[in-house]
């Protein structure tokens, strides 16, 4: 299936790695011009590479921190100058934060300013342009809420995902999608870190109908659909990519 994006172009944030550097890679053999943020120079280079592999158009990156004073700002304009327009933007970045129920603030505060608060604000400083287009396909990366202890990025998440809701209804009127993309247990260095090899089989037999943790690829796959002209009338919507998971308590 053409998903008519060859030439479009299209911001990444926690591009390096995981599922952003899915992401990007899908976009780029798709003919998208991606501009990937990420901190690591090494990977970022490294995802230049598996691009070209791939055959790819080769992505723009960028070295930035998000919750870095004047972050999304710097990275919004640095990408309307690289780039010229923007077609897509695609907030991926994120840290999985646990905390004790009677932890202390520092957690919360730092976990929030990545996982809400920076996404919010690249996505504000490219509104206008979007707008002014009339066009745009905006994707924000979400997560599983049912966690063993509390997270506050997953808190933040599900912050994301009212607000993306939200601003749905607002950007309509202008051809501009606004989605959530909602990853179950997906095989990750994240993941890897939280379950053993034997672990994740256990688990993945008795809590996903499919039988195993996905692959970033498969991600990947849902999240270029969704910013892709193919899925113009879906908007305001969470799509889930977890293999039919009954529960995750891990």
């Amino acid at each position: 299936m053409d998903l008519y994006l060859k030439g479009k172009t299209a911001v990444v944030t926690g591009a390096s790695q995981g599922l952003g550097r899915a992401i990007t890679k899908e976009l780029a053999v798709e003919g998208v011009k991606v501009f990937a943020v990420a901190r690591n120079r090494d990977l970022l280079n490294s995802l230049k590479e598996d691009v070209a592999a791939l055959g790819g158009v080769e992505p723009v990156i960028f070295i930035q921190d998000l919750v870095a004073t004047g972050g999304p700002e710097k990275i919004a304009a640095a990408a309307l100058e690289s780039l010229g327009h923007i077609d897509i933007l695609i907030n991926n970045a994120g840290r999985s934060c646990a905390v004790d129920v009677t932890g202390p603030e520092e957690p919360w505060i730092e976990s929030m300013a990545l996982d809400f608060d920076s996404p919010r604000k690249l996505t504000q400083q490219l509104l206008p342009h979007f707008i002014a287009r009339k066009q745009g396909a905006i994707l924000n990366v979400t997560s599983t809420y049912e966690l063993r202890s509390v997270n506050v990025s997953a808190v933040a998440k599900a912050s994301v995902a009212v607000w993306s809701k939200q601003l749905s209804s607002q950007l309509g009127q202008y051809s501009i999608t606004v989605n959530c993309l909602q990853p179950g247990l997906i095989d990750t260095e994240n993941v890897r870190r939280i379950f053993s090899a034997d672990e994740r089989k256990k688990f993945a037999a008795r809590e996903i109908p499919l039988g195993d943790f996905g692959e970033p690829q498969d991600v990947a796959n849902m999240a270029v659909f969704l910013v892709s002209p193919r899925a113009r009338y879906i908007t305001g919507t969470v799509a889930v990519v977890d293999g039919g998971g009954r529960r995750y308590a891990f």
